[in-house]
C-alpha cells in the first residue's frame, strides 16, 4: 500500500526497485491463498467417497515434476529421478501430484547451488514409497516434528532466503492421510534431508497401464 501510494502521488515517476517489491509481495500473497485454499480443500474433501479416486500413473506424473524441477533450479543443481516404471497407485491424482510438487520444490529451494536432489519411485518392503532427498541446509531436530503443522517456520533467515507460505507440508501431510499413507522426515544441519511418503500396498494399481 505504501508503495502504491507513492505511485498514485506522483505517477509519472515510477520507481524500478517499488515495483519489483510490489510484484514479490504479490505474488507471495497469491501463493499463500492458493495454499490455504488447497489446504480449506483437502479437509472438506472425503477422499474414499471422492469420484476423483482412479489409477494414476505415477511415472508420468514425476516426468512432469522433473521438468518443473528444472525450471526452479534453473540448471544450479544435479536432479536425479529414479523412478521404477509401471508401479502405479489408485488416488486422487491433483491431490498427489500438490503433495509430490511440494516436496520436491522446497528440497529444489532449500538446497544450496551446485547441490543434489534425488527423488525415487519404488515398491519396497513397507509398500510404494516416494523418497526425496537432498544436499540442503538441513532441519535441526528440535523442528522435525512440528514441520507439518501450519505456518510452522523453522527459522525466520531461512524463509527469507527460501520463500514459501509455511503450508506446503501441511497439504503434505493432508494428502497422504486421505491415501492412508505416512510420512518419514530425517535430517542433519549442513547435510541435508530426506522425505519419504509411504504408501500401503493395497494402494498399488494391479493391472497398471503402460507408460511411454
Amino acid at each position: 500500500l505504501g508503495y502504491l501510494e507513492i505511485l498514485k502521488s506522483d505517477p509519472a515517476e515510477p520507481d524500478p526497485m517499488a515495483i519489483e517489491r510490489m510484484f514479490l509481495q504479490a505474488r507471495q500473497m497469491h501463493d499463500l491463498l492458493e495454499d490455504l485454499l488447497e489446504l480449506a480443500r483437502l479437509e472438506n474433501t472425503d477422499t474414499e467417497q471422492s469420484d476423483d479416486i482412479a489409477e494414476v500413473d505415477i511415472p508420468v506424473l514425476l516426468a512432469q515434476l522433473s521438468e518443473q524441477a528444472e525450471e526452479v533450479s534453473q540448471g544450479q543443481h544435479k536432479i536425479v529421478f529414479k523412478v521404477q516404471p509401471g508401479l502405479n497407485l489408485h488416488g486422487a491424482e491433483a491431490d498427489l501430484k500438490s503433495a509430490f510438487q511440494n516436496l520436491i520444490v522446497n528440497s529444489v529451494n532449500h538446497t544450496p547451488a551446485k547441490g543434489k536432489i534425488t527423488v525415487t519411485w519404488q515398491e519396497t518392503r513397507d509398500g510404494m514409497e516416494l523418497n526425496v532427498s537432498d544436499t540442503g541446509i538441513g532441519i535441526p531436530n528440535r523442528d522435525i516434528p512440528r514441520l507439518t503443522e501450519r505456518f510452522y517456520r523453522v527459522g525466520d533467515d531461512r524463509n527469507r532466503k527460501t520463500g514459501g507460505t509455511g503450508l506446503g507440508l501441511a497439504i503434505v501431510k493432508h494428502v497422504l492421510q486421505s491415501h492412508n499413507a505416512r510420512l518419514e522426515i530425517k535430517s542433519e544441519l549442513g547435510k541435508g534431508s530426506e522425505f519419504r511418503c509411504i504408501f500401503p500396498l493395497e494402494s498399488k494399481a494391479q493391472n497398471p497401464s503402460k507408460t511411454i
